[in-house]
């Protein structure tokens, strides 16, 4: 009786598996052809595939270099991490992560780690890629040993979303993520304090070009789109979309090396370094005088102030005005009142309200001038209700106050004449 396996030969059926052709190479060969150096690397966890890339420590990066010449002391008060005044460049690690959703959330997977660090006179950048999502435990062994030589974090952007991330994922793993203690300078942070007047986007692309000088090439891609790419990945195995992922984390991971020393260098020497733009000044004074540095606060309001004029900017109107309420205050503060009235009386000349109520205040309680103080008290109901409706409503509780103010002075000089 004819066996099934001759029914089938009987029937064209071709039976075994010699004839099959050799299966499709894995996703990691593909890989190999993607950017640079890339391979397999081994962990006690499996394996996870990385690219390495080099640079010399002074690889130029628009108008600086990677590696940190700056002082680091200002930066260090400023991030609340004193230690790092005393770290060597090689303590330090600069990370960005490319991940399946910009949300964040239990779901979402770092599936792409960017780490760099200072080798001796070279940068070394690795970027850890997980071809699959099995392969993350493997990923985040790797990027440990990478950083174990390392004390602190630099990132854009990393204490909100790709820390708390990367925790998450080792959790998940049931460890506890080895670089959670170290110190950690989030230059976004920085960005928003030392550009947000001048710059009305501080995205790290924006940055680069507007601070760093650089641009990137038409190979970048808009970071929205890496999560579908990555998706398209798995179900396709295609790594060529991915090239632009890569240049795109690469370049991230670069431009905070140089970001880190040019925001350094300016908060080591604001006025060397800063002055091409009195409103940076400007920012540079109101982060000093949070830091309770007054005198060089003082400076550089001074500087900022003064540079408008130099340069003939157009700074806006709100900026301006902050600067001298900031700078005025600071002046009271040292009981320097008459440099203080000076600069209320500029910003009271362009119709700031408070200026106005800080001089109404001098008047009554400091000079016992009644007669100004309900000068400047008069002048400030004037502008508010001279205003669009608007503008009452948004000074609703200033009016009341000045209201008050008014018939206090009133019946303080109907004492005076009886």
């Amino acid at each position: 009786m004819p066996s099934l396996s001759d029914k089938l030969k009987s029937l064209g059926v071709k039976v075994g598996a010699s004839h099959l052709p050799p299966p499709a190479p894995r996703p990691a060969d593909d890989l190999l052809d993607l950017t640079l150096s890339g391979h397999a690397y081994p962990t006690s966890l499996g394996e996870t595939y990385v690219v390495e890339n080099r640079y010399p420590a002074g690889h130029p990066h628009g108008l600086g270099s990677l590696e940190i010449t700056a002082p680091l002391d200002n930066l260090a008060v400023w991030a609340g991490a004193s230690q790092l005044r005393e770290l060597p460049p090689q303590a330090f690690a600069f990370i960005d992560t490319e991940t399946t959703g910009l949300s964040g959330g239990t779901g979402t997977y770092a599936f792409l780690i960017g780490a760099g660090r200072f080798e001796g006179d070279e940068f070394h950048l690795v970027q850890f890629f997980m071809r699959d999502p099995a392969e993350e435990p493997a990923q985040l062994a790797a990027l440990e040993e990478f950083l174990a030589p390392c004390r602190a974090l630099v990132s854009y952007n990393g204490k909100a979303f790709d820390v708390p991330l990367l925790a998450s994922r080792y959790v998940s793993h049931g460890w506890r993520m080895s670089f959670d203690d170290f110190a950690h300078v989030d230059l976004l942070h920085l960005a928003r304090r030392l550009w947000r007047n001048r710059l009305p986007s501080r995205t790290l692309g924006n940055i680069e070009a507007q601070i760093l000088g650089t641009q990137r090439t038409g190979q970048d891609v808009p970071g929205w789109m890496i999560p579908q790419m990555y998706f398209e990945y798995l179900q396709t195995h295609d790594p060529e979309p991915l090239r632009s992922v890569f240049y795109h984390n690469a370049m991230d991971v670069i431009s905070l090396a140089a970001l880190l020393n040019h925001s350094a260098a300016l908060l080591a020497h604001p006025l060397e370094n800063g002055a091409q733009y009195g409103v940076d000044l400007i920012s540079l004074a109101q982060l000093f005088e949070d830091l309770g540095d007054l005198d060089s606060a003082t400076n550089l309001y001074v500087h900022g102030l003064q540079h408008l004029d130099a340069k003939e900017e157009r700074i806006p109107r709100e900026v301006f005005l902050r600067a001298l309420d900031r700078l005025a205050l600071i002046h009271k503060r040292g009981s320097n009142l008459e440099k203080a009235l000076d600069l209320w009386q500029e910003a009271a000349s362009q119709q700031h309200i408070q200026a106005h109520i800080e001089l109404a205040k001098h008047f009554e309680h400091n000079a016992r001038d009644y007669p100004k103080a309900l000068f400047w008290t008069d002048a400030a109901l004037e502008h508010i209700q001279s205003g669009a409706p608007a503008i009452q409503a948004e000074n609703r509780i200033l009016l009341a106050g000045l209201h008050h103010r008014r018939q206090r002075l009133l019946n303080k000089l109907n004492r005076q004449n009886t």
